[in-house]
């Protein structure tokens, strides 16, 4: 994938990224802080998950 593709691939994590609290400020920030309160190994396994399933869409693209 050429330099072109990643710079595109971070542009739309960023518009994705930037919906919630644009949209939803109040909620967004209830959400942060609740999953500031989850344990340690939690958070963990769902950025695992979320890191695993990205691959997944990056290697069928």
């Amino acid at each position: 994938m050429d330099g072109i593709n990643w710079i595109a691939a971070l542009g739309l994590v960023l518009v994705i990224e930037g919906i919630g609290p644009m949209l939803m400020p109040k909620g967004w920030r209830e959400v942060v802080t609740q999953m500031a309160s989850q344990p340690d190994n939690l958070l963990r396994r769902v950025g695992g998950i979320l890191v695993t399933v990205g691959l997944v869409i990056l290697y069928i693209f």
